[in-house]
């Protein structure tokens, strides 16, 4: 596919750190999304919590069934607007390695923790010194030794930052003050319209959001939802909500393509550093479009995420998260051995931080429960 004038091209990589002679038949981010394919960090997202525990039901989204939902929609809309694709994949598919077990919960505890000694935790900032730096599956370099183009875009999908940005790691590198490439902003809508969908699907078959209640709050479901019936007017319920949710996820990737087409002609964009220098980002919706996903955002905050059923379940996590952490710090010899080791280079806080934002909810949970088995 040819790609357009304001992509990235492949032959224009800013590179690596390390220098790799090319390979005969993948383009530099193909490899690129294949070393986050078979790292443990993107493994470890088959059990980290989206919005449901396993133990609710088996049947609802985790981290990786969610970046793979990101990641189609990702190469949908690249494709369309002339992007590259396969650095768009990657980047849909690295954009939550650096989760922490329990959601943003977990991620939450251990900001409020680290922020204790004069530090934080950010856990785009957390996947880039994974790639860089925790990945240990080559011979001639730490980290997965990932092109420039993929690390910028990591730490760089979901805000700007600038100069007086005071970050617990050095990112200076990445042309702060400068907006990401189209590739990386198109990440951050990419996700949103991938959560929004599929939490309100998990949250209908969960029986937690009713579907009354669903389209009294949603004017876009409520459309759809008038739409599907006409059209499918025996069918069930179940599937008349499938159809609506699938049908929102078409209007929404639609009206995201359309409106940044018309934001790149109106700017004149035609080269990506004209993308760079631009003062706002280009992707986004049209001001009713926005307006609908706000509306269907508002509501899955309202009552699903902050639903009675799933208080508890939240209130529990970071209650282990935040015990594994005063349990680790005043016990490091406990760490394992490869953690244990950095302490004089990192500190204990920032230590005890890696080691459990590296955990899966399952093992959070066992090495809480060990812990407190032992005490």
């Amino acid at each position: 596919m040819e790609l357009a004038p304001y992509a990235v091209k492949n032959q224009d990589t800013a590179g690596r750190r390390f220098p790799e002679p090319p390979h005969p038949y993948r383009s530099e981010y193909e490899r690129d999304r294949d070393r986050i394919i078979h790292c443990k960090a993107f493994r470890r997202l088959e059990n980290k919590t989206q919005v449901f525990a396993p133990d609710f039901s088996d049947h609802f989204r985790n981290r990786l069934t969610h970046t793979i939902e990101v990641g189609q929609i990702s190469r949908t809309v690249a494709r369309q607007l002339g992007l590259n694709t396969d650095l768009c994949e990657v980047l849909a598919l690295s954009h939550d390695i650096g989760h922490p077990p329990f959601g943003h919960e977990g991620e939450d505890v251990l900001d409020r923790l680290m922020r204790r000694y004069g530090s934080g935790f950010d856990h785009n900032l957390h996947a880039l010194r994974i790639v860089d730096d925790f990945e240990e599956k080559y011979a001639s370099f730490r980290g997965l030794n990932l092109t420039f183009e993929v690390r910028e875009g990591i730490i760089k999908h979901s805000r700007d930052y600038d100069e007086n940005d005071d970050l617990y790691i050095d990112i200076s590198e990445y042309r702060i003050g400068e907006r990401p490439p189209l590739e990386a902003q198109l990440i951050d809508l990419a996700d949103e319209v991938a959560y929004n969908t599929a939490d309100l699907d998990d949250g209908y078959d969960s029986g937690l959001l009713s579907l009354e209640e669903i389209r009294a709050s949603s004017r876009l479901f409520d459309s759809e939802w008038k739409t599907v019936s006409r059209k499918y007017p025996n069918a069930s319920e179940k599937l008349k909500v499938n159809e609506t949710v699938r049908r929102i996820i078409d209007f929404l990737v639609t009206g995201l393509i359309h409106q940044t087409r018309r934001n790149l002609e109106a700017s004149g964009i035609d080269t990506l550093e004209k993308v760079r220098a631009h003062p706002q980002r280009l992707f986004g919706f049209d001001d009713e479009t926005a307006e609908l996903n706000r509306e269907l955002k508002h509501f899955l905050n309202q009552k699903l995420y902050n639903h009675e059923e799933l208080k508890f379940a939240r209130q529990e996590a970071q209650r282990q998260v935040e015990e594994l952490f005063l349990y680790y710090m005043q016990l490091p010899s406990a760490l394992p051995q490869s953690h244990a080791v950095r302490i004089g280079d990192l500190g204990a806080a920032r230590v005890v931080c890696d080691y459990i934002a590296g955990m899966t909810d399952t093992y959070a949970r066992l090495r809480h429960t060990r812990i407190h088995h032992y005490q």
